[in-house]
C-alpha cells in the first residue's frame, strides 16, 4: 500500500454456520415454543367494584374522583404517586 491510499481494515470473525438446512417442520416446531403467556391476574373487590391486578405488585389507590393517591401493597402504603 502506498502512503496516500486509504485502507479499510476488515476484521474477520468466525461465524457458526449450520452444516445442513433446517427443515420447515423443525423450524416451526422450535418457534412454537416461543409463546406469549397470559399474565395471572388476582380478582379483588374494592369499593364494590371488581378489580383485576397482577399478583405481588403494588396497586394504585384512587379517591372517588379517580385521582391517584398512593401505592398500596398488602394493605400498607408503600409509596406516594
Amino acid at each position: 500500500m502506498r502512503p496516500g491510499d486509504r485502507a479499510i481494515e476488515r476484521k474477520e470473525f468466525d461465524v457458526a454456520v449450520p452444516k445442513r438446512k433446517m427443515s420447515r417442520a423443525n423450524t416451526r416446531a422450535r418457534r412454537s415454543q416461543w409463546k406469549a403467556t397470559a399474565p395471572t391476574l388476582v380478582k379483588t373487590i374494592e369499593n364494590g367494584q371488581v378489580v383485576y391486578s397482577l399478583p405481588h405488585q403494588a396497586k394504585v389507590v384512587r379517591d372517588s374522583a379517580g385521582t391517584a393517591l398512593f401505592l398500596e401493597y398488602k394493605g400498607r402504603k408503600v409509596a406516594d404517586v
